[in-house]
């Protein structure tokens, strides 16, 4: 069995693979704690939506940054960074293995790597002139300087595609030229990276839409009406949120909204599994060849790294 000592292990990977059974039961056998890597679960009250742990599993082991901002906060990647540098230093203090869990990936690497460059700080003035144009002129900027970032997000989630182009008319550098040097970087000592995938997609994407119809069991719908979140923040452009705005608005069905979700849902695995794809540094599990038990047993034993 590997030792141990000095043990950082992350599990990535789309959502509905397994990322949360797993991460559990490496923390019962690894005598661990979990920090999440989930941009939507640092989110107070956003609990359905984002498929948090529920209070059980947070019960049964102990968890870090979930529920730790307001929905109008404003939380950045460099935030997390932060954060989740002193809970990974506060959990090894204390003679535990902390083991990463989500499926945003910049999140996690902007832990994980040695070395992150940095991208250029905002600029006020800048960020001020952009947000006055239109959520559909900023993205057509973005489009033709950095196709790439632009494809990667909506044309209505205004933070994330002004800060793109933000980037590129500080620096000459795109978003995705930053993010291709960073991947370059090695990981952190001790840090093991592990992306649960799953080569049967037809199977994922059913169990998506199974998850999505177990939220709206579980009252989905009223945690979106209760919320209200505002759609131009962060929280407000969140999967599982921003698909009943139309609903709400008396402008399509609930079995439309629902539809809407689980597409929505579907795509974002599919660009969560994209991005893990480009790392070199990360071990694929094949969930869909093997148990989450199998899984277990290969990362405890380390069977998985090479040496």
């Amino acid at each position: 069995m590997k030792t141990n000592e000095n043990r950082i292990i992350a599990i990535a990977g789309p959502t509905a693979v397994g990322k949360t059974a797993l991460s559990l039961a490496l923390a019962e056998r690894l005598s661990g704690e979990i920090i999440s890597s989930d941009s939507m679960q640092i989110y107070q009250g956003m609990d359905i939506g984002t498929a948090k742990p529920t209070e059980e599993e947070m019960a049964r082991i102990p968890h870090h940054l979930i529920n730790i901002v307001l929905p109008s906060s404003q939380y950045s990647c460099a935030d997390y960074e932060r954060d989740a540098r002193r809970a990974l230093e506060d959990i090894r203090s204390r003679g535990k293995t902390p083991i990463f869990c989500g499926g945003t990936g910049l999140y996690l690497e902007s832990v994980l790597y040695e070395g992150t460059l940095k991208s250029p700080e905002a600029d006020e003035d800048l960020r001020r002139t952009l947000w006055e144009k239109s959520a559909e002129e900023v993205y057509r900027e973005l489009e033709q300087v950095d196709p790439s970032a632009a494809a990667s997000m909506h044309m209505n989630n205004r933070k994330r595609v002004i800060r793109a182009l933000e980037i590129y008319l500080i620096s000459g550098k795109t978003k995705t030229e930053w993010d291709a040097e960073n991947q370059r970087k090695t990981l952190i000592p001790g840090a093991e990276l592990y992306v649960l995938t799953s080569s049967d997609r037809e199977a994922l994407y059913s169990r998506i839409d199974r998850r999505v119809d177990l939220m709206m069991e579980a009252g989905l719908l009223d945690e979106v009406r209760r919320l209200s979140l505002d759609p131009e923040t962060t929280a407000g452009q969140a999967i599982g949120y921003k698909e009943f705005y139309h609903y709400f608005r008396g402008e399509e069905t609930l079995e439309e909204a629902v539809a809407r979700l689980k597409q929505a849902s579907r795509h974002y695995a599919k660009r969560q599994l994209t991005w893990w794809e480009r790392n070199p540094a990360a071990v694929k599990i094949d969930m869909a060849s093997v148990t989450v038990e199998e899984a277990l047993e290969g990362i405890v034993e380390g069977c998985y790294l090479v040496t």
